[in-house]
């Protein structure tokens, strides 16, 4: 290798145009928004997502679009034997993928003791050991095909910084950050370029529906807690927006608001600051858990005293 292959890569992906793409959790939020702006870009589509009806709908709003979907089914990509399946479906009627996008993911925030195990399971097996299935059964045909392509692998800001209540929630994103680290090198050499997207807030459906473990949606403070979410949180158009403008230059980080670029440099540069932001962030989630929980108990007993 010689001092120019050292320090610059050239991309992989300049164009989706003609290209054949696979995004999983098409069906809504940022995969949703990515499959169609891909589309629009002249990309040739390969999408899944859990919910076949949502799917169906996406596919036909992108065909009316004049967009190309090569190949859609509904799947769960933490069932590895469904993952590999749908892969040999894929490699038989649609051929190598030249881009590989990880989008679907689950959350649920809680603090240690009242997150169950089933917590940290699903939220590992959909967001870490998804991703890992859908690298383990497309990319080492792109690497055999040795035409290059790209990968992208969503984290979030969980994956960067330590937000409270977000330990079961950042094993997940930090795991698929590591992995993502790796193959950035490891898949250099056969001209596969890898990128990492870090989103902040994105106003999307899992805003409203996250479950929020020992604590009452219903209290107006946490309420106005996620109305406030909502004013800051950029769109899905926004988040998909970043993520092809990241794969056209072959970016590693990708990120689609600025304040989750500003926290991770500034979290590295001040690690004494950024400690004493966490700890007053964490105080005020604690308190807010407190006083919300305190009613969702009260509640349960006065429905337990009626029966």
């Amino acid at each position: 290798m010689g001092i120019r292959d050292l320090l610059v890569m050239d991309t992989p992906v300049p164009s989706l145009r003609g290209r054949k793409v696979l995004i999983t959790g098409a069906a809504s939020g940022i995969g949703r928004a990515t499959a169609e702006a891909a589309a629009a870009q002249g990309a040739e589509l390969v999408l899944t997502d859990l919910h076949a009806d949502q799917l169906d709908e996406v596919v036909a709003e992108i065909l009316r679009a004049d967009g190309t979907v090569l190949y859609h089914v509904a799947g769960d990509v933490s069932d590895y034997d469904w993952v590999a399946n749908f892969a040999r479906q894929v490699d038989a009627e649609v051929g190598v993928m030249d881009v590989v996008m990880n989008i679907a993911g689950i959350s649920a925030w809680g603090t240690v003791e009242n997150l169950e195990h089933r917590h940290w399971r699903s939220l590992v097996d959909v967001n870490l050991m998804g991703p890992i299935h859908i690298i383990e059964c497309f990319v080492p045909l792109m690497v055999r095909r040795g035409a290059g392509g790209h990968v992208v692998n969503v984290s979030s800001a969980a994956g960067l910084l330590a937000l409270p209540w977000h330990a079961a929630y950042s094993a997940s994103k930090f795991g698929i950050r590591g992995v993502s680290e790796v193959l950035r090198f490891d898949l250099r050499h056969h001209n596969i370029g890898v990128s990492l997207v870090c989103p902040g807030g994105v106003d999307t459906p899992l805003v409203d529906t996250v479950e929020i473990v020992g604590v009452d949606r219903n209290d107006p403070r946490v309420k106005a807690a996620i109305n406030n979410f909502h004013k800051i949180a950029v769109s899905p158009e926004t988040a998909a927006a970043a993520i092809l403008k990241g794969i056209r230059k072959n970016r590693f980080m990708v990120y689609t608001s600025f304040d989750i670029r500003f926290g991770y440099w500034w979290a590295r540069k001040f690690a004494l600051p950024y400690e004493i932001v966490m700890r007053v962030a964490n105080d005020r989630f604690d308190k807010l858990a407190r006083i919300s929980g305190t009613k969702l108990e009260e509640r349960a007993r006065d429905h337990h005293s009626a029966q």
